[in-house]
């Protein structure tokens, strides 16, 4: 399991670096926390504000293959990761 570290500073092009290299991040928008990750070959959204009945993160977003793909999503109320970035935090993701 993860848990959010440290405040990213980043754009949103040093964002896509980091989930390219690390393969999982943390995302607050809108005082909400997500948890981006690719696990089994695919990429996924996870709310971390809601678990499944094993206490793990639901997903809110389907699974795709890229991390091209996984951003351009519209699961934050229709728009894509992408489209809110600007008013994004986002933070490393730590072995909890």
């Amino acid at each position: 399991m993860f848990q959010a570290g440290d405040v990213v500073e980043t754009d949103f092009e040093g964002f896509l670096k980091l989930l390219r290299s690390k393969t999982r991040a943390f995302v607050s928008i809108n005082d909400h926390e997500y948890y981006i990750t690719h696990t089994d070959g695919y990429w996924r959204v996870q709310d971390c504000e809601t678990l499944n009945d094993k206490g793990h993160f639901t997903d809110c977003s389907e699974l795709v293959s890229t991390v091209c793909e996984v951003v351009e999503l519209p699961w934050i109320c229709g728009k894509s990761l992408h489209d809110s970035f600007a008013g994004a935090t986002v933070y490393e993701a730590v072995a909890a």
